[in-house]
């Protein structure tokens, strides 16, 4: 088991969700929990895997979606049970998606 963990600045969005609201989207290989969390304007992100020596990978997905959305003030939790990095995106989109209404 590994745990990565990211962290973003100078996110531009905000979550707009009570404080004991969290966005939760799972399947079957990947769950994805999201919440407001003061975090000085940044956005982190940690992530468990089975999949150990992926971190560029998990890097270069998680970069990606901090392009697409520009949170701040969020904290991501994902708990990986082998999804590809197309799910990985989908997954965190629709996160995000769960918890706004909005789209990327």
């Amino acid at each position: 088991m590994e745990t990565l963990n990211f962290r973003f600045e100078n996110g531009s969005k905000r979550l707009a969700l009570p404080a004991n609201m969290v966005g939760v989207v799972s399947s079957g290989n990947l769950e994805v929990l999201i919440e407001s969390a003061e975090l000085n304007g940044g956005c982190e992100v940690e992530v468990k895997t089975a999949a150990v020596g992926f971190g560029a990978i998990w890097q270069a997905v998680i970069s990606d979606f901090h392009q697409r959305w520009s949170l701040e003030n969020v904290r991501i939790l994902i708990n990986d049970a082998g999804a590809t990095p197309a799910v990985v995106s989908l997954r965190l989109d629709q996160a995000v998606e769960s918890v706004t209404g909005a789209t990327a």
